[in-house]
């Protein structure tokens, strides 16, 4: 079984992590109501609605 000799030090170590936690641009889209571009899956903040349904005041 393999074992490692020494050691891996946190510089090391945390190398190979860097790519995983790296944040992914995500697309926007455009609002259906009020043609605004808002992140999808979210509640739009300009007009306040949510697939079609008014969710907060504005």
């Amino acid at each position: 079984m393999a074992v490692p000799k020494r050691k891996t030090s946190k510089a090391r170590r945390d190398k190979g992590r860097t790519s995983k936690e790296r944040v992914k641009v995500t697309g926007f889209v455009e609002c259906s109501q009020c043609h605004e571009m808002k992140l999808p899956h979210r509640v739009c903040r300009e007009c306040g609605y949510y697939d079609g349904k008014a969710v907060l005041t504005v």
